[in-house]
């Protein structure tokens, strides 16, 4: 997982906005979202390690990984963060907090999401710091929370947008927010300025292809769009695209979840 958006009681009518893009290599084999028997959660699947980067529970808990990029720090033998969302799906929030500051360097730096959709954490384990994440519109790539790389500014602005719009004529659209115009942004293929670019380690070609919140290419790119909103009755639905090297949508789904935290 490359980028998500997040849009916490910033709508009238939903309180929880998730707007997420996953970015990888075309050749690594996936299962797209679906019902996992063991552990039970809904969830994509990485075929190669057997984590995810995404994924929910019945009951509403949420959990979401992005890795830090660190080309230098990067170390093979340590183990895959696709893991890590299960373990926070899977665990209290009272358990996984101090496992995930024992056990960062076991993996390479991450940042993991995770919690009730109205209660979510947000761990870095580059610095081992944990915090609930407030109210308003955060962004999630490929550093710290909220750091300030021009795709994330550009998403966070248009999510604002798009939520601001949305209130003032909740009338007129009959109550529901416009999936469509999440995807749209979500699909947004425009590339920051060279002088705007973050120095992460790796080429400034490499990091200007990086640089857009949609990324098309034969080798690497955005391979699935997954939108979650929560309803102020607590009713989840999840929107989940996946996509070939092209860009083109080869799967669209549709989920709900009746929340209910007991």
């Amino acid at each position: 997982m490359c980028i998500l958006f997040f849009a916490l009681e910033q709508h009238p009518q939903y309180p929880v906005i998730i707007c997420a893009n996953r970015d990888e290599f075309h050749q690594r084999p996936t299962k797209a979202m679906h019902h996992w028997l063991k552990p039970a959660i809904l969830a994509g699947k990485d075929l190669t390690a057997g984590g995810t980067w995404l994924g929910l529970t019945a009951n509403g808990r949420f959990s979401a990984l992005t890795n830090f990029r660190q080309v230098e720090q990067f170390d093979n033998n340590k183990k895959s963060r696709g893991d890590l969302v299960i373990q926070a799906l899977t665990q209290t929030d009272k358990n996984i907090s101090p496992l995930l500051h024992e056990s960062a360097d076991d993996y390479n730096g991450y940042n993991l999401v995770y919690g009730q959709l109205n209660k979510l954490y947000y761990f870095n384990s580059v610095n081992k710091k944990s915090s609930q994440l407030a109210k308003g519109i955060h962004s999630l790539c490929n550093g710290p929370l909220d750091n300030i790389w021009p795709k994330m500014a550009l998403g966070q602005q248009k999510l604002s947008a798009l939520i601001d719009k949305s209130s003032k004529n909740i009338k007129s659209q009959n109550n529901r927010l416009d999936i469509e115009q999440l995807f749209n942004l979500m699909k947004n293929a425009q590339q920051a300025k060279s002088e705007q670019l973050p120095k992460t380690g790796v080429s400034k070609q490499w990091e200007k292809f990086l640089s857009a919140i949609f990324i098309v290419s034969p080798e690497y790119g955005t391979r699935t769009t997954t939108i979650i909103i929560q309803d102020i009755n607590g009713e989840i639905f999840i929107a989940d695209r996946s996509y070939n090297a092209l860009g083109t949508v080869t799967l669209d789904q549709q989920f709900t979840l009746a929340y209910n935290e007991h």
